[in-house]
């Protein structure tokens, strides 16, 4: 069978020959994660590019389920003649008999996805002149501008995942990113604006009307704020803008709908799927295949098909977020959020893109129906 670049020069025997390796003495389930990273990051201060650092990180792992156990090690090399002996070391952590492999890995091909402009065929000079214009028209806005920061970090990730039960998995991951903070002073009064442009694609989103546009509206920020009174305080209801209710969901829910909070029992929503937890027109979600959001991608780190689940339906508490390890324990279907910090460390649930679903009602009748609150534009 013929090597595909994306599986980093090693084949499907030599993927079944590592995993039978690592099953040698026992195990559920075995597994090699093999990993690339280039990144490349830039920082303006003071109208200066401070700093520019690119890097290139590869490696892999090897994983040995057994019940509630795990077996894990990485070598910092993609090479067959490293990860023979970690196969070795990984396996030996059990005392069992030797167990073959479900069946072979099968190629689950992915393609690189959603880059129109790859940013690695992009000279660093020109990303440098855009954060020389966001400097440039952040401080056109006012001269109580007094300070603009800017930094913008790329980064391609491609991934091979192959496992004990049949799956091989490829996926080519690009991000690009662009942030700035712009400071603004009338007498003693310092404020700051905040903007950032960001997604899973290529530098097609960084157009030079994007990029003003990011500029104005961060200084647009900070020059209001120097009016700002103190908010009001007490109990008043909340109204969030478009977009940016999935950031609330997912810092105060979305975590307690990971698999691993569940099977530990530290979760507020351990045992209530199927019941009640908020308004019949709530709808939510977790999402990792809409094109161009940060947290999508063709699979997740155990080469499980990313999808959008349901997670809130009409205010009933309908599923959550697992990996092979905790699905399989609880008994609850893989939902695609097994993840990595990279391939030093082992997977686990985490959520990718999430957000709340279209309800019945108009921003102005919402507005209108709340005679005082608070109005939450950004978070």
């Amino acid at each position: 069978m013929s090597e595909s670049p994306d599986r980093f020069g090693l084949g499907e025997g030599q993927a079944a020959a590592l995993l039978r390796r690592a099953l040698a003495h026992g195990g559920d389930m075995a597994e090699v994660f093999a990993e690339e990273r280039r990144s490349l990051t830039m920082r303006l201060e003071e109208r200066r590019v401070e700093s520019v650092v690119s890097g290139v990180d590869r490696g892999a792992s090897v994983r040995v389920l057994e019940g509630l156990s795990t077996a894990f090690g990485y070598v910092d090399s993609l090479e067959e003649e490293a990860l023979a002996p970690l196969a070795d070391e990984v396996g030996r952590a059990r005392s069992g008999s030797a167990v073959d492999i479900v069946a072979p890995p099968t190629p689950l091909p992915r393609e690189r996805r959603w880059v129109e402009r790859d940013p690695e065929e992009v000279e660093a000079a020109a990303k440098a002149r855009l954060l020389h214009l966001i400097d440039e028209t952040a401080r056109a806005a006012s001269p109580e501008v007094r300070q603009v920061g800017a930094g913008y970090a790329e980064g391609r990730q491609r991934v091979w995942i192959a496992n004990s039960q049949g799956v091989s998995a490829t996926d080519d991951r690009t991000r690009v990113m662009l942030a700035v903070t712009v400071t603004a002073q009338r007498g003693d009064v310092i404020q700051t604006g905040r903007e950032t442009l960001a997604h899973h694609g290529g530098i097609e989103l960084l157009t030079e009307e994007a990029v003003r546009a990011m500029a104005e509206e961060a200084a647009r920020k900070a020059l209001v704020m120097l009016d700002a009174i103190p908010a009001p305080g007490g109990r008043m209801p909340v109204v969030l803008a478009n977009g940016f209710g999935g950031v609330l969901f997912h810092e105060a829910c979305g975590h307690g709908l990971e698999a691993d909070y569940i099977l530990k029992k530290t979760s507020v929503w351990e045992g209530k799927q199927g019941t009640r937890v908020a308004g019949p027109h709530v709808f939510a979600y977790d999402d990792g295949v809409t094109p161009g959001m940060w947290g999508s991608a063709g699979c997740d780190d155990e080469g499980t098909p990313h999808q959008r689940t349901a997670v809130i339906e009409a205010g009933v508490l309908t599923g959550y977020l697992t990996d092979r390890l905790r699905g399989g324990l609880l008994g609850f279907p893989l939902s695609g959020n097994g993840r990595r910090q990279d391939y030093r460390h082992m997977p686990y649930p985490r959520m990718t893109n999430t957000y709340f679903g279209v309800g019945p009602h108009r921003v102005e009748e919402i507005i209108s129906d709340t005679p005082r609150a608070l109005y939450a534009k950004s978070l």
